[in-house]
């Protein structure tokens, strides 16, 4: 008896030896995610592409079937080149793409709702439900003049001369007032970092063309730039004023200014620059007494022109980018 017991007890041990040297778990299931390259579809012959991404290769060949609801109808209001996306074995991408149909009936803006059917070997994530305005060329939603196949904005109501959406009015975007001590400090690209000429101000002008000959930005204590006579800025445009140097490049086709008093001078423990038109009424300021002292980046509005400011390394669209005078974080053309 006493054998018999050491004998279960041994093929337990081994049963457990062999479980750690061979159940250990192969394939670790890759996570899958939905996304879409728009949310709005034009009925005239607009096309969305949806991609069913993993976040590491496929072992084997995945089949996603996609599950599409709404209020929109298929064969009428749009077609889908398949009704699964597939992922061929050694790689981490598929898709389909979404076209939308003509037609000549008022319908307003319809839905589709795309999610994931059942599938196996993957695990979802909880992106893989879309939603998708099917726009309606004939009508327009949000009332404001502008169909909404031509409108950027079709579910707010904004300006005609604005594609739709709304204008934002004149706003500072981005401010650079701690260049970085080195080179990568070099913000308008003359190949030498300066301290003054470097720091630089990003206008943003979401509004109606505007003449700005004249206007004048101070900091705290003194004038520092006069806008030159023809200084116009077209609506959506953007100008940067630096401190000085020899600023090289397109800087995303913006308009590009010195400061006419030699330098911008902000002070990083605490400065508020203002913009002023030429009867000194204040249209902008920007007080930096509340942010970082030595940042050694530029702090920038994110999401861009909207949202708060804030240091532009972290913001994941920067790339470690610690400036973007005259573009979009994301180093793109406004």
């Amino acid at each position: 008896m006493k054998s018999y017991h050491f004998f279960k007890k041994a093929i337990f041990v081994f049963g457990i030896v062999f479980c750690f040297a061979s159940c250990d778990t192969e394939d670790i299931l890759p996570a899958l995610e939905l996304s879409a390259s728009d949310t709005n579809l034009s009925e005239a012959s607009g096309t969305i592409t949806l991609s069913a991404i993993l976040n590491s290769a496929a072992t084997q060949q995945l089949v996603i079937p996609l599950s599409i609801s709404g209020t929109a109808t298929q064969s009428s209001d749009y077609s889908v080149s398949a009704s699964e996306i597939t992922i061929s074995a050694g790689t981490t991408l598929g898709s389909v793409t979404l076209t939308g149909l003509q037609d000549n009936t008022v319908e307003g803006a319809e839905t589709l709702i795309v999610s994931v059917g059942n599938v196996q070997n993957v695990i979802l994530l909880s992106e893989t439900e879309i939603t998708i305005s099917v726009l309606d060329d004939d009508s327009d939603s949000d009332g404001d003049g502008v169909l909404d196949a031509n409108d950027l904005c079709p579910n707010e109501a904004g300006e005609v001369d604005n594609n739709g959406c709304p204008w934002l009015g004149f706003i500072i975007n981005e401010v650079l007032y701690d260049p970085a001590g080195d080179l990568a400090g070099d913000a308008n690209a003359d190949g030498t970092r300066d301290a003054n000429e470097d720091e630089f101000i990003e206008f943003y002008n979401s509004g109606p063309e505007l003449d700005l000959s004249g206007y004048t930005v101070s900091d705290a204590s003194s004038l520092r730039h006069t806008f030159p006579s023809g200084t116009i800025l077209a609506p959506n445009g953007v100008l940067v004023l630096f401190g000085g140097g020899t600023p090289t490049g397109s800087f995303g086709g913006a308009l590009v200014q010195i400061a006419s008093e030699g330098l911008l001078n902000i002070t990083n423990s605490g400065d508020v620059m203002t913009l002023a038109d030429t009867s000194g009424n204040v249209v902008l300021t920007f007080d930096n007494s509340a942010l970082s002292g030595n940042p050694d980046e530029s702090y920038t509005r994110n999401p861009d022109l909207t949202g708060d400011f804030v240091q532009h390394a972290g913001i994941p669209e920067a790339n470690g980018d610690l400036f973007s005078p005259g573009t979009k974080l994301d180093g793109t053309s406004f």
